[in-house]
């Protein structure tokens, strides 16, 4: 399967947004690491429906205009990894879900640490919310974006009602 991308600048840095034909399937870090995510090959085609929609949609969002992404998504994983990232959609802007809370929400409760691992390689950031996950003590943890972008993210969603602490 061949994919389409474009990159979009950003506050977080310049993200790179692949779709197929009638779906994103990837919102990518510009320091990405190799192998996290496996999308290719790839053709860049900045005028591609699915892209152009996304890139609106996530101006909106960092601009604090959006709160809920309304794209046709599909996600390139093993079933555990999608039931995961399909829990990550369902994470209302502005609140936060550990990787516990994510586990017993699959049906899946002694699986904290296969969450976690499916929640790093997550195609879909922001968009399937992964920077909403952080530890059963509050604290931010890992992130492909790095942790500083992690911390961005939960910022700009705290200027619209989100507290870190909750």
């Amino acid at each position: 399967m061949s994919y389409c991308y474009s990159d979009m600048p950003s506050p977080v840095g310049t993200l790179t947004l692949i779709a197929r034909a009638d779906a994103l399937v990837g919102v990518l870090w510009e320091n990405e690491l190799a192998g996290r995510v496996n999308l290719t090959p790839r053709q860049r085609d900045d005028r591609q429906p699915v892209l152009l929609e996304a890139r609106r949609q996530l101006t909106q969002y960092f601009a604090g205009e959006r709160q809920q992404f309304s794209l046709p998504l599909a996600f390139m994983g093993t079933p555990f990894q999608q039931a995961v990232w399909a829990e990550l959609v369902l994470i209302p802007f502005g609140e936060t879900r550990s990787y516990r809370e994510i586990a017993e929400r699959i049906g899946k409760p002694r699986a904290v640490r296969a969450v976690g691992a499916a929640n790093g390689k997550n195609p879909l950031s922001i968009v399937a919310p992964c920077h909403r996950v952080i530890g059963s003590n509050g604290k931010l943890t890992g992130f492909a974006g790095g942790l500083e972008a992690k911390a961005m993210l939960l910022a700009l969603e705290s200027r619209h009602g989100f507290t870190l602490s909750a």
